[in-house]
């Protein structure tokens, strides 16, 4: 894109001013619209080629420009519906280990935040804090203990500046996006929002396929985190979905080990690793109570057990024809595998998981 109204707005000074995010929302009001309707009655807003959820435009930007990473920060960044909830989980029980034991006690019993809270309370979405409090100074954020975990959809290329310099580190997971699509095709059927009307499988499928989906096109979304990855695998991990929930415990390791908190050898012999990977496991975090009442969200709000589905790998073949794989499938692969990754190959190891 060339020079957009957002980078003209923005230049300047830098000086905080009391009307700062409703500049950043006349800024997303004028941003180019698609016609896709993918998301029921919300448009999409493109900015710098992808396109986000339009009432999520806003405090993405005001995000970027005004949230200071620190060195001990932690980001999780997925598409939606690409395993966020339970790499959420993971991520903070494994960081925060040493303040909240995962493993039980004497008694056979855990008390642990994953069990009385979402983890989407415990590992919020940049977005939603600033979306929440309509405002480019968030002083929640700055209260937040360390490490802070917190959660994106966005782009690299979106993510707040501060980050690349910040030393601070990345763990991004993708996920089959024929598995992804069926994920959201069931997550946006249950939104609660007057007056929304869910697509259809096809139609999502649609305009997943033209480039419009959630923060979207996915292959150029996953290409950048992949790219980062492999220049700075210190600083930026790449996972898949399958190979998490093929080996978890495994994963959680790897995970510990790049986040710079590797397990020690007291803690792999009381089986520290196995019981995070059970404390986060989807039936685990289905049976809380937190996770089955209650809603989330500001603009679109979601019951908190929508969030729990299934999780499987493969689940699309319930509900794709082969077309609709195929067409998928050659797509990705056709924009993914000059860079050196395949999404439709049975999944390996990849470099910075080892």
């Amino acid at each position: 894109m060339s020079r957009t109204t957002y980078d003209m707005e923005m230049e300047g000074d830098g000086t905080e001013t009391a009307d700062a995010y409703a500049r950043y929302e006349a800024i997303a009001s004028s941003l180019p619209a698609s016609a896709c309707q993918g998301l029921g009655a919300a448009a999409y807003k493109n900015h710098r080629n992808f396109w986000y959820p339009a009432h999520q435009m806003a405090p993405t930007l005001a995000a970027r420009d005004t949230f200071v990473a620190r060195p001990t920060d932690i980001l999780v960044a997925t598409l939606p519906k690409s395993g966020t909830t339970w790499l959420k989980a993971l991520v903070f029980a494994i960081a925060h280990r040493r303040v909240h034991t995962p493993v039980a006690d004497g008694a056979g019993q855990r008390r642990h935040p994953l069990l009385g809270s979402s983890p989407h309370d415990l590992v919020p979405f940049l977005h939603y804090v600033y979306e929440k409090h309509r405002s480019a100074a968030v002083p929640h954020l700055e209260a937040m203990p360390a490490p802070r975990v917190l959660a994106v959809h966005a782009p690299l290329s979106a993510l707040p500046v501060s980050v690349a310099g910040s030393g601070c580190r990345v763990v991004y997971m993708c996920r089959d996006p024929k598995d992804a699509l069926v994920s959201l095709w069931h997550y946006l059927r249950k939104a609660n929002r007057p007056g929304a009307t869910a697509a259809s499988l096809e139609e999502l499928l649609a305009a997943f396929c033209d480039g419009v989906s959630p923060f979207g096109p996915a292959w150029e979304h996953i290409a950048e985190y992949w790219r980062e990855s492999l220049a700075r695998p210190e600083q930026v991990m790449f996972l898949r979905y399958e190979h998490l929930e093929e080996d978890t415990v495994g994963s959680v390791k790897r995970l510990a080990e790049f986040l710079g908190c590797p397990f020690t050898g007291e803690e792999a012999a009381g089986a520290v690793p196995e019981a995070v990977a059970a404390l986060c496991g989807i039936e685990r975090m289905r049976s809380v109570e937190a996770n089955r009442t209650g809603e989330y969200g500001v603009h679109w709000k979601f019951s908190n057990s929508a969030f729990f589905r299934n999780g499987e790998v493969g689940d699309w073949k319930q509900h794709m024809t082969a077309e609709m794989a195929q067409r998928i499938d050659g797509i990705m692969d056709g924009k993914l595998r000059g860079i050196g990754l395949s999404l439709i190959t049975q999944p390996k190891q990849l470099p910075n998981e080892n």
